[in-house]
């Protein structure tokens, strides 16, 4: 019985992950070697000052490819949630290779992106970037403390700077 729920279980996440797969219009970009600290932080600083030039509070988080943090700051005044938030959206975008906005786009059609809720890792709110080079993932950024567009205006700063 406990195996016929994990089954089912384990078909739901695939089915919502792949109902979210072909609303992107392209493959995502394949894995590449993990992103190191020094290129995490190149990442990090243009994220950090895109949020200090327009006077927001954000937390910034970079990971690897496996979703493992890499490097973190937190500036002063950010709020207390941001502070996982920023790194839940840089593992969803690196763990699922899009955009962290794409699940939250899926989710709010409802219907069958509903069942993003029911996969573990998947934070739905926009924040999340992948970081590329040479065309291959090599982790992703996350920023929180602002609105959501807010918040992606940042990381896609961050996410530019490795470009």
């Amino acid at each position: 019985m406990r195996m016929k729920s994990l089954t089912r279980y384990g078909m739901g996440a695939v089915l919502a992950v792949t109902a979210w797969a072909t609303t992107s219009a392209q493959m995502p970009s394949p894995y590449g070697m993990p992103i190191t600290l020094a290129t995490a932080k190149k990442a990090a600083g243009p994220a950090l000052a895109e949020a200090a030039k327009n006077h927001w509070n954000m937390a910034v988080a970079v990971v690897d490819t496996a979703g493992t943090l890499v490097y973190y700051e937190k500036m002063d005044d950010t709020q207390t949630g941001s502070a996982s938030l920023a790194i839940e959206k840089a593992r969803t975008s690196a763990l699922f290779k899009r955009p962290s906005k794409a699940l939250q786009d899926a989710l709010a059609k409802g219907g069958e992106g509903l069942r993003i809720l029911g996969v573990r890792e998947a934070t739905p709110l926009e924040g999340g970037i992948p970081l590329v080079q040479d065309g291959k993932i090599i982790g992703a950024i996350g920023v929180s403390g602002g609105a959501s567009s807010q918040d992606a205006q940042c990381a896609q700063a961050g996410a530019d700077a490795l470009k």
